[in-house]
């Protein structure tokens, strides 16, 4: 929940620094549904994909204050983050209703990004790959076969605090989501980019980029700043 039209200018910004370049990473803002259809304008032409930040599992109806979508995609979005972890704690999102809003983001046409990830009582426990892997399962469903989608492992105890796990924690994690998704969805799960969340930054990008099986960045508070932004976008080249 950050940003307002003046913050647009660090989105121009970005769009403006790779004016005529190809990156080596797909890049995506996901702003919030305010600046969706603004953002999109901004970056018009650049090789920036914007996203939203969540999606409700029907295309239409009573609910108030929901964004569909449909709703989405109208607004120029590509992509859609689901079930992050704010919204399983703060919503109570279960993985089944995540599961929804993936097959609604296919039906409107947009890349799912489904995340995943456990509590820092739950690495404690030990119980960190039985929850990832749990959560893969239950929020990724068969639709996604043959179609473009990523996940994303944001652990819950690394986002915002500035901890991050140790490169082979990361790798450990991202190794077994890859073993679920392969035997779920098959070829489409062993294709499927697994990206990281979770304090990633300009000063670890290139360590979390170069891990076994991270296939990209899902990117918090250094999204905020087209500078730092860059930075961690230049990191996977």
């Amino acid at each position: 929940m950050n940003g307002l039209r003046a913050d647009l200018a660090e989105a121009e910004s970005l769009a403006r620094a790779l004016d005529g370049q190809t990156p080596a990473a797909r890049v995506a803002l996901c702003p919030p549904a305010t600046l969706v259809r603004a953002m999109a304008d901004a970056v018009k032409g650049a090789e920036v994909l914007v996203g939203g930040q969540d999606c409700h599992a029907e295309s239409k109806g009573a609910f108030t204050g929901d964004v569909s979508a449909e709703m989405l995609a109208d607004a120029g979005a590509r992509l859609v983050i689901l079930g992050h972890s704010e919204r399983r704690t703060y919503h109570g999102e279960t993985d089944e209703a995540v599961a929804a809003k993936a097959r609604a983001a296919l039906r409107a046409g947009l890349e799912p990004i489904v995340c995943v990830g456990e509590t820092l009582e739950e690495r404690k426990a030990g119980r960190a790959l039985e929850v990832v892997t749990r959560q893969v399962r239950g929020s990724c469903p068969a639709e996604l076969k043959g179609r473009v989608f990523s996940v994303a492992y944001e652990p819950v105890w690394a986002i915002g605090t500035g901890l991050t796990p140790t490169t082979p924690e990361i790798e450990e994690v991202h190794m077994a989501i890859r073993g679920v998704l392969s035997e779920i969805l098959g070829e489409s799960g062993e294709l499927a980019p697994i990206l990281y969340g979770g304090s990633v930054k300009p000063s670890n990008a290139s360590e979390i980029l170069g891990a076994r099986e991270v296939g990209g960045a899902l990117v918090g508070g250094a999204s905020l700043k087209a500078d730092d932004f860059l930075a961690i976008i230049r990191a996977a080249g």
